[in-house]
């Protein structure tokens, strides 16, 4: 009773607690978002009308005037002395005038300055000059200073800021020529708006606890009713024919009278005593049928096998590179899978891809997907454009949702120029001559498969004299040991770097002699796939 308890009623209870917090979590978060929008919008109309109404004391024709006053003349400390009245009666933080250092924006001069009364912050002097806050303060002083708007906001509430959390609203100030003479800002801290929100994070909370004891008393209540004894009874009565391998008179189904799932899970259990003899005496053909299956399986793996390129030299009158590549499945056949190809006399396509499936269905999809991105390089297509075609076609086919990670280069072997493009696989290493291997942490797009019309960015590297390039799928740096600790990375280049000087097949065997050593006798979970190349250049000997 106890291990049923355990094991059936509380996880289903969990469940529920789960699922409630869930909801909570997503009530909580639009009602957030709700509460915030709505007082940023009250804070925001709030220090614009302020804003309207300080730029009526402020006369943007006297901007030059109140420059070359001090900060001391009678007109210039009237219209301080209304803005500071104002800030005080408007319940503003900060309102003050600006001029933007109009060459870059990258400074800004205080004309006018006033703070509340109430605020701990200082305002800043006359003629005071500062930088411009960051890149956002510096793209609204230009719209507001070239004329393209009439007003902007900025809410500062992330990161470090010198107050605390706040909304900025600013205003141009024109003169009678309509050129902006000067701009017009009034901060407003936001402490209602974090005070509103943590009351409301408060309420969820209490809700939650509440609505989560009363649904666990009575989830608790149901299940014992409706669910612990037919549970049991079908327990016993599977424990029983285990013993004692006999059916009895009085079938489960005559016990337990439920019509839902419980119900079912009884007829199954009388459905599998009837049928068990039976099964028994079907295990000769069963084997038999496993033994032609395995077969089967041995013949679907040399044939994936002769679909890779497989016999080196690959290329053994081109002198401008070597290469290599090799593909050891996790199963009797995989869905990994590497090309390379010369689409003419000066450039050499190389892909690798890993398929999301393992098995027999892995290696179907495998080996459609290969032909067609192998067909659309040899119509001479950019990696990018490739990529961008066979995610389209297997999109428009692909009800299993079945997904491909692939990198694939074209390189110019005259000038050494690669371009490639990554749909969302490893990143790719490379070794300048003389030097080690590094990883090139290119940009991944979308994997193949997963949405159509996606776009795929291409990016060029440069290939000199002596450089190599390695790819290889997830199936090594994923690689396990018998304490279930990954390979990873690090120990990848640092088999490459053992040995830079290698040719491709020597490098391949070096990072498998490291992963064999490290993983032992744990289980190969993944298909692992390499390729290695070596650049020598046009000029190269042969």
């Amino acid at each position: 009773m106890k291990r049923i308890k355990d094991s059936v009623v509380m996880k289903s209870l969990l469940g529920l607690m789960i699922l409630l917090v869930l909801y909570s979590v997503v009530v909580a978060f639009i009602g957030f978002r709700g509460v915030t929008n709505a007082l940023l919008e009250q804070y925001a109309d709030g220090a614009f009308r302020t804003a309207r109404t300080a730029a009526a004391d402020v006369d943007a024709n006297r901007i030059e005037e109140y420059r070359g006053s001090g900060g001391v003349s009678e007109e210039y400390l009237r219209v301080w002395s209304r803005l500071d009245e104002l800030c005080n009666t408007q319940d503003a933080t900060f309102v003050y005038v600006i001029e933007p250092d109009r060459t870059d924006y990258g400074h800004i001069t205080f004309l006018f300055s006033t703070i509340h009364a109430g605020s701990p912050y200082t305002y800043y002097e006359f003629g005071y000059v500062r930088e411009t806050t960051n890149d956002d303060y510096k793209a609204k002083y230009r719209l507001l200073c070239e004329g393209r708007s009439e007003r902007e906001l900025v809410i500062r509430d992330k990161g470090y800021i010198e107050t605390d959390a706040h909304i900025t609203a600013m205003i141009p100030l024109k003169d009678d020529t309509g050129a902006t003479a000067a701009i017009l800002c009034v901060q407003r801290q936001m402490d209602a708006l974090t005070t509103a929100r943590k009351s409301f994070i408060a309420k969820v909370l209490a809700a939650l606890v509440m609505i989560g004891f009363a649904a666990f008393v009575v989830q608790s209540l149901y299940l014992n009713r409706v669910f612990l004894y037919p549970v049991r009874t079908i327990t016993d009565e599977a424990n029983r024919f285990a013993r004692e391998n006999i059916t009895v008179g009085k079938k489960l189904t005559e016990r337990i009278r439920n019509t839902d799932e419980i119900g079912q899970l009884a007829e199954s259990i009388d459905s599998m005593e009837d049928q068990i003899k039976s099964y028994v005496r079907n295990l000769t053909r069963i084997t038999a049928d496993s033994e032609r299956m395995a077969t089967e399986l041995s013949l679907a793996s040399r044939i994936q096998e002769d679909m890779l390129p497989n016999i080196y030299p690959a290329f053994p009158d081109r002198h401008e590179f070597d290469i290599h590549a090799s593909m050891d499945p996790a199963r009797e056949v995989g869905g990994d899978f590497y090309n390379f190809i010369l689409v003419d006399d000066d450039h050499l396509a190389l892909m690798i891809a890993d398929v999301s499936g393992k098995g027999v269905p892995g290696a179907l999809f495998m080996m459609a997907s290969m032909i067609l991105m192998t067909n659309s390089v040899r119509m001479g297509r950019r990696p990018g454009e490739v990529l961008e075609y066979t995610n389209n076609v297997i999109c428009s086919r692909n009800r299993e949702q079945m997904f491909i990670t692939v990198w694939l280069g074209i390189l110019e072997i005259s000038t050494g120029r690669l371009t490639a493009a990554n749909a969302g696989h490893e990143y790719p290493v490379l070794m300048r001559s003389g030097g080690k291997y590094e990883l090139i942490k290119d940009k991944h797009g979308f994997v193949i498969g997963g949405m159509e019309d996606m776009k795929y960015r291409e990016y060029e590297l440069i290939l000199r004299r002596g450089d190599k390039l390695f790819l290889y799928t997830d199936g090594v740096p994923e690689a396990v040991d018998t304490e279930n600790r990954m390979f990873g990375t690090e120990r990848m280049l640092s088999a490459l770097n053992s040995d830079p000087d290698a040719a491709p097949r020597s490098t391949i065997r070096n990072v498998r002699r490291e992963m064999d050593a490290f993983t032992g006798s744990a289980e190969q979970f993944d298909d692992i796939t390499m390729l290695a190349l070596s650049y020598f250049g046009p000029d190269a000997e042969e």
